[in-house]
Order: C-alpha cells, then structure tokens, then sequence
C-alpha cells in the first residue's frame, strides 16, 4: 500500500467526522434560517425574513450585548491568568508537577459538574465565597439574583478555566532561552524590565492568538453556568446568545429563527476572530 493510501485511510475517519458533524449541520442550519419552521407547523420559505428579525428582537440584542461584554472582561482576565500561572510555575520546586495539575483541573471537569460546584459556592446563605466576604467585612452580594452580581458570577465561573491557556502559555515560556535572561541579568536587568523587554514581546503572539481562541470559546461556552445557574436572568443580566438560541429553539420550537441566530452568532465570532488575528499580525510586525 502506497504511502498517499495509508494517508488517505488515517485521514478517512477525521474526515468522516468533520463531515457527520460540522458541515451536515452547517448547512441544514443555513438551510432552516431561511424557513419560518416550528414544531407546529410545516416549514415555509421565508428567505431572509428570519435575519432581519433578528435587528427588530430587543431579546436579541440584549444577548449579543452581554456576550461582548462577558468577552471583553473574561478574556483578558482569563489570558493574564493563564500567563502569571505560566510565569509562576515555570521555576522548577518541589511538586511543581502537582501544582501545574492542580492549575489545569477546572478544565477537566464536566460543564455540568463545574457550573453546580459554583452554584453551591455562591450560594448566599451558606455558600463558602460569600462566608469569606462575611468573614473580611466585606458585603455579601445576592450571586444569582441580583442582575450586577449575576454577570460578576459568570466572569468568575468562566475566568477560572483557562488550564489550556495556562498549559499553551507554559510551553511558549519554556521554549524561550535561559541565555536571553542571563544576559539581561548580566546588563542589570530588574524583573520587571525583564518581562516586559524579554518575556512579554516572545510571548505575544502565543498570547494574542489565545485570546483570539479564547473570544470564540466564550460565545459558545457561556450557555451551561448562564442556564443552569440563572437561565438567563435576573433582568436578563445573563442572557447570553447560547442561551437565547436555546430558548428560541426548544422551548419555543421557532427553529428557522433559532437556526438564523446561530448563522449571526457564528457571523460573530468570525468577525472578532478576523479582528484578533489581525491585531496579533499588526503587533507581530
């Protein structure tokens, strides 16, 4: 067998997959965008009345307003998050190792599992967050029903998931020479003056195109804490595209509408990713 046919073999069963399970539902979701199609009713053609809907829905303007802001706030938290815990556990000591699995745990958890963890943690009568704040004298805000304190607890819940961050960020730092430092030192150098001359310009463009992956993560891994913990509310505080899609779709059963607000969200993300890939090419330069 020809080296191109074994590669052709290894290949078939990613192709099959991509094929099964993105570009099958890609187009049928283009496709029902353009159906007025419910579960009670025959789908009927529509064209793009369902896109243009989408500018007179205050519902869905409202979602896309609180998925920019949630980016704008978790991704920047979640890459310097990632890049201090690089920059901190880079050093080699003693049970480093544990310490890099421990940073990376909160991905590996189920969505599901995770967004209860945090229901039980800020739960306001006996939940450890708001002990704390007790404790300190701080106020103890009311996590899951007061509309400000709601959206704070999804920039908490999704800041704290950045192992894939932090691991990317670890590699990149460790790829950088030891001798690029010992000849900063060399030139007296202060810490700071080394990261922000050494070790933040290597590390740019690893960082730029995580906050670029991080920015499309967040449009889509919104929906589990947002309906598990608030289901969109109080106020609509959290009602997040993913949310709204799903609202839309299955519990009001508007398909075609539910299928146009997926093609504007991917609209979306494509746009600020294009936006972020072009920022890092300009910083790259």
């Amino acid at each position: 067998m020809s080296d191109a046919r074994q590669r052709a073999l290894m290949l078939a069963p990613f192709l099959v997959g991509v094929v099964a399970l993105v570009a099958v539902p890609a187009v049928t979701t283009f496709a029902l965008a353009l159906f007025e199609y419910s579960l009670l009713a025959s789908p009927e053609f529509i064209g793009l009345d369902n896109l243009r809907a989408l500018f007179d829905d205050p519902f869905f303007a409202e979602a896309v307003e609180n998925s920019l802001l949630l980016a704008a706030i978790a991704v920047p938290l979640r890459v310097a998050g990632a890049l201090g815990l690089a920059l901190l556990l880079t050093r080699g000591f003693r049970f480093a190792g544990a310490h890099r699995t421990i940073a990376y745990l909160p991905t590996v958890v189920p969505e599901t599992a995770y967004a209860l963890l945090w229901l039980f943690l800020l739960n306001p009568l006996f939940g450890p967050v708001n002990g704390l704040l007790g404790a300190i004298g701080l106020p103890q805000p009311e996590w899951l029903t007061d509309p400000t304190a709601a959206f704070v607890a999804m920039i908490l819940i999704t800041a704290f998931t950045i192992g894939e961050g932090f691991v990317i960020a670890l590699a990149v730092r460790q790829e950088i020479s030891g001798e690029l430092y010992d000849l900063a030192r060399l030139e007296g150098a202060t810490p700071f003056s080394t990261f922000r001359r050494v070790t933040l310009p290597l590390m740019a463009p690893a960082l730029g195109l995580l906050a670029l992956r991080d920015t499309a993560f967040l449009l889509q891994a919104s929906f589990t804490p947002a309906y598990l913990l608030t289901d969109g509310g109080p106020d609509l505080a959290t009602l997040f595209l993913p949310v709204y899609v799903f609202d839309v779709g299955f519990e009001q059963f508007r398909y075609g509408y539910a299928a146009a607000m997926t093609l504007a969200m991917f609209l979306i993300t494509l746009l600020l990713s294009v936006a972020a890939a072009v920022l890092v090419r300009l910083r790259m330069r």
